[in-house]
């Protein structure tokens, strides 16, 4: 084998990667100084042992008939919270999507989105930013106080922020796509939601359907959160149990967490396997 074709003893980019790193390090540093991140302090005597009891508290996991019990009302409960809250949201974000969405714009055909049009979408793009833009944490504060506690609020809260999330992002998911068969149609004659349902969303769907499941996915963690400040489920029972250091019950109700996720994301495998 020649000179010529022998690989290269030393990677030829390494002086940019390891610039790149550097410097990606003297930005990063001020940042963790000015958040005053130490995370020697988790191991130092003080809060050592204290983390190591809660911890090893753990072990076993709470396994009662009755803590059992409450525990698949709750995860229902919890699940049915996170359910509603994405169907009301689909009801923001669906029409907020084809209102946003270029590829449907019937005067784009010209060349130029009318001034009128280009308004509109504007306001639903602001409305869809406005309703992410609050964390669904604070939507459930605010109708904690107009609705008290229980899972109204947070079905609210999810909705609300959600609706926002998935709006934006359909909107995103359909103009990624191929415009010109749904601009086929509208020249054709057809109406903004025919040219959705026969060419933009065949080709989108199995991204459209797996995000979705992956949002709901989330919806069931914010559920959870949204439990600490009075929203009910698994997340206020969690609340009470680390209050009384009662490791077991939280670790219980963590394994309920990880199988909900995993049974998300077969969700969302099974899905796209349909509409792939």
């Amino acid at each position: 084998m020649s000179s010529a074709t022998l690989p290269p003893r030393r990677d030829p980019a390494w002086i940019a990667r390891v610039s790149w790193t550097v410097t990606a390090l003297v930005l990063l540093w001020p940042l963790f100084t000015l958040t005053e991140f130490r995370p020697a302090q988790l191991w130092s005597p003080g809060s050592r042992e204290p983390i190591l009891n809660f911890l090893g508290s753990f072990f076993p996991p709470a396994h009662s008939a009755e803590f059992l019990q409450m525990v698949a009302k709750e995860t229902w409960r919890t699940v049915a919270m996170a359910t509603a809250g994405v169907v009301l949201g689909l009801f923001i974000a669906v029409p907020g999507a084809l209102l946003a969405t270029e590829s449907l714009s019937v005067s784009l055909l010209s060349g130029r989105m009318a001034p009128l049009p280009r308004a509109l979408r504007q306001a639903v793009r602001w409305t869809l930013i406005v309703l992410r833009s609050v964390p669904e944490l604070v939507w459930a504060l605010v109708f904690v106080r107009v609705a008290g506690l229980g899972p109204t609020p947070g079905v609210l809260a999810i909705a609300l922020t959600y609706g926002g999330m998935l709006g934006k992002v359909y909107a995103e998911i359909l103009d990624s796509g191929e415009a010109p068969p749904a601009q086929a149609l509208l020249r054709n004659g057809a109406g903004r939601l025919q040219a959705f349902c026969y060419a933009l969303l065949p080709q989108n769907a199995a991204e459209l359907a797996s995000y979705t499941v992956y949002r709901w996915e989330c919806a069931i963690r914010s559920s959870v959160v949204l439990g600490f400040v009075g929203a009910g489920g698994l997340g206020q029972q969690m609340d009470s149990s680390m209050k009384m250091f009662n490791g077991g019950e939280v670790a219980s109700m963590l394994l309920v967490f990880v199988a909900l996720v995993a049974l998300a994301d077969h969700m969302s495998a099974a899905l796209r396997r349909q509409l792939g």
